[in-house]
């Protein structure tokens, strides 16, 4: 059967990924939330096609699961905890550890346990696991944009996914025995060549749709642990677990050299607890992540995005939402929910340009909002134009807090 979405050649992950999201909401195929771009799309009849994970002998016979937060994935969950399996799901974006383990209570009835299958109820019912905990992962269940039959898989760009998966590895999670498995509408299900996988690009062995469960046969390798020269220190400082990996790995005595410590000939020092690259020409500081650079005593240049008309019971939290959703996280954050709107402050024009792009035909709660460069940073690049000394009285958060 001809696929409803077609590729021509040359694409890239981005353009199969802009396909697919655009195809899912213009064919009204997706439900909350929306829009499904920059997101593991969740598509109408997901809960038909995770039930078809019961037909699979892997799952039937796997003490231990792990599955994603994603919202399309919650069926999966739900038949994971109804099998009495023991559920383990990744910790939002790897911020405080890798793996909690999901325990409803005692004698759940099933709505109880549909409720422990949603993001609220993994917070609500869940522990986190430590990496001396004794865990051994049989069947893991991974959201995808895009996968072909024979086992490629695309994400949605963030690379957490492939992350967990290295991450298992490096703990001793995974073997070589441990079966993958997503979950797809039909029309993601796209044929694309592997020249588009990197090395640290998870497959899987399964895809399971509302029609149909897929035994890819695929024999390519997957990800064999964290390839340490792809991690750079701005990653390292956002994921605090791989600081303690690296550490466990370096002290096997394998090579734990991270991607920014091989750009350039430094000497190291600690900022911030973290182990840096202390650069010693002009051109190696121009090569130091943002947040390792010392303050500078010229202009910024930094460029900032107006979001104006949000709805009135919009608060800064949701936006935040927002914002991680769409990989979108600024520099600095100012809100002014009383004025309906709010600046975005990112590193310089480009990357503000490219949110821009990200944002577009942006809507909260169902209601466009306006996503425009800031008075000041359509020529520059500077902070935002602010009318008032009143509209300077706003709420500044950090990156950090909005990771």
């Amino acid at each position: 059967m001809e696929p409803p979405i077609s590729l021509s050649a040359g694409c890239s992950k981005q353009d199969i990924r802009q396909k697919v999201w655009d195809y899912i909401e213009d064919n009204n195929l997706a439900n909350f939330p929306r829009p499904v771009h920059h997101r593991i799309p969740n598509f109408k009849n997901a809960h038909q096609a995770c039930q078809n994970i019961s037909s699979l002998e892997v799952f039937r016979t796997a003490p231990e699961v792990k599955v994603d937060p994603d919202k399309p994935l919650e069926g999966v969950r739900l038949a994971a905890l109804q099998a009495k399996k023991t559920l383990l799901v990744p910790t939002p974006r790897l911020r405080s550890g890798l793996f909690n383990k999901v325990t409803p209570p005692p004698g759940a009835s099933k709505e109880v346990l549909r409720i422990c299958s949603t993001s609220q109820g993994v917070r609500d019912f869940s522990a986190p696991l430590g990496l001396d905990a004794a865990v051994q992962v049989d069947l893991v269940v991974v959201g995808s944009v895009a996968v072909s039959e024979k086992g490629w898989r695309i994400g949605k760009g963030e690379g957490f996914a492939d992350m967990e998966y290295a991450m298992m590895v490096a703990m001793g999670a995974v073997t070589d025995h441990t079966t993958v498995v997503t979950v797809v509408h039909d029309c993601q299900v796209l044929d694309f060549p592997e020249e588009l996988l990197d090395d640290h690009d998870l497959t899987v062995d399964y895809i399971l749709t509302p029609t149909r469960v897929i035994k890819t046969g695929c024999t390519r390798p997957k990800p064999k642990g964290i390839i340490w020269s792809k991690i750079s220190l701005e990653m390292m400082q956002r994921i605090p677990i791989l600081k303690k990996l690296r550490e466990k790995e370096s002290q096997s005595g394998k090579d734990v050299t991270l991607k920014d410590e091989g750009e350039s000939s430094s000497k190291t020092s600690v900022l911030g607890g973290e182990t840096s690259t202390v650069p010693r020409t002009k051109k190696d500081v121009q090569n130091v992540p943002t947040q390792f650079k010392p303050a500078a005593s010229g202009p910024k240049e930094s460029s900032t995005l107006y979001i104006g008309n949000i709805p009135p019971a919009t608060r800064v939290r949701d936006l935040k939402t927002i914002l991680r959703d769409h990989s979108a996280l600024p520099l600095n954050l100012d809100w002014q929910g009383d004025r309906h709107r709010a600046f975005l402050t990112y590193k310089d024009h480009s990357e503000a340009s490219l949110v821009l792009t990200k944002l577009e035909s942006l809507n909260i709660g169902g209601h466009p909002v306006r996503v425009e460069l800031a008075r000041a940073s359509r020529g520059r690049g500077n902070a935002p134009y602010l009318k008032s000394r009143e509209d300077k009285q706003d709420i500044k958060d950090s990156a950090s807090d909005l990771l």
